[in-house]
Parts: structure tokens; sequence; C-alpha cells
């Protein structure tokens, strides 16, 4: 069954100062539709609590709500999908828990990775990167930059690619021209002096 998946994925983080509501709450009134609630330092309870808060939020809004790693909740919240960032993990079997009737979204670095994810039949969209440094997700996998989406077009790829990783919004044309299908972002507009606007213009040159 083939999903909708926007173009433009928000990804909320830990902020000392804004709290994932507030983060969602932003994104939304500037236009975003698909939301990505990545936090891992909670406990199930809280989390739960939380992303139903959330959920309303984007219900209101009709933004799409994503949630990262936590697929074992989703029969607790309102929530349409998961990302899995595990490249471990077994996605044939969260797949077979969370059934087709959810998004299922996971991660890859590499065109190896790729290729394996699609040739699994399961996953609706892959983020793939990083395409710069990022502090959000500290990591020491081989930044891909523009020539490393542009050789996606050497490969039958059919799966919707997501370009992830320290993405800036000088970044998004460019990108685009690579043949990707979409990009997600986080620290960009979350740490940016006017994080609606800067949401609002990453959603306008991708829609």
């Amino acid at each position: 069954m083939k999903k909708y998946i926007s173009r433009f994925h928000y990804l909320t983080q830990d902020m000392p100062s804004r709290s994932h509501l507030e983060q969602v709450t932003i994104a939304c009134q500037a236009g975003a539709n698909w939301i990505q609630y990545r936090c891992l330092t909670k406990t199930d309870d809280e989390l739960i609590n939380e992303i139903n808060e959330i959920a309303r939020i984007c219900d209101d809004w009709g933004a799409t709500l994503i949630l990262t790693q936590h697929y074992h909740l989703l029969d607790k919240v309102d929530a349409q999908g998961v990302h899995i960032e595990d490249m471990d993990a077994d996605l044939a079997a969260i797949s077979a828990i969370i059934t087709h009737e959810k998004t299922l979204g996971a991660s890859a670095t590499n065109i190896d990775q790729l290729l394996r994810l699609q040739a699994l039949g399961e996953v609706d969209y892959c983020g793939y990167g990083p395409f710069a440094h990022t502090d959000t997700k500290p990591n020491d996998y081989a930044l891909l930059g523009y020539n490393g989406y542009r050789t996606i077009t050497n490969y039958p790829i059919t799966i919707p690619i997501i370009a992830v990783g320290g993405i800036q919004l000088t970044d998004v044309d460019h990108l685009m021209e690579t043949g990707v299908y979409g990009l997600a972002v986080s620290s960009a507009v979350n740490l940016s002096a006017d994080p609606k606007n800067t949401a609002k213009n990453f959603y306008q040159k991708l829609h």
C-alpha cells in the first residue's frame, strides 16, 4: 500500500528552553505537515502523555505524526507511524507488529544499506545521510554531500529518499536537484533565531 510521504520532515529534539510540544506547535503553525517526534530520554509513561498532547496539535493542523524508535507505543498513542534509526533492527518484524496501516521509515548511511531496505519491501521511505556535520545525532558516518545523493540515480531506487543531517535552508535547492524526494531538518529550525519563519521557508521551498 503506497502511503503519502511529505517532502518536508520536521524533527523535534530535546531542548532546555523549548518543550517538544512547543516545537511541534511552532512547526505546525509554520505549515509543516510531517512531524517526527524524536525523544529518546523519557520513560514510556512520560512519552505516552507527551505524544498524546502532540497528537492533538497534529490533528488540529492536519499533520502526520511519526515517532522515532518507539514502535511499541503505537497502540497507546494517536500516531501514524514510526521511524527506526537503528540500522540493525529487524524491520520485517517491526512491520508485522505495527501492520501496514502504519507508516514505517528507516535510516541508511550508504547505498548498500539503502538497497537492502528497498529489497525488504516493508519500508515506506528512507532517511538517508548524513548530508553534512550534525550535532543533533552525533555519529562518525561518512558525509554524503551533494555527490552522495547524485549517485542514487545510478541505481534502481524507487523508495522515497529523504536527505537528512546538517541541512540548512541554503542547501535545499541544490539537494532537490540531486534527485532526492525530500529532506528532514531539526536544528536548522529549532536553533534558528526565528524557528517559525525558518520552518515556513523550508516548507515553502519544498511545496
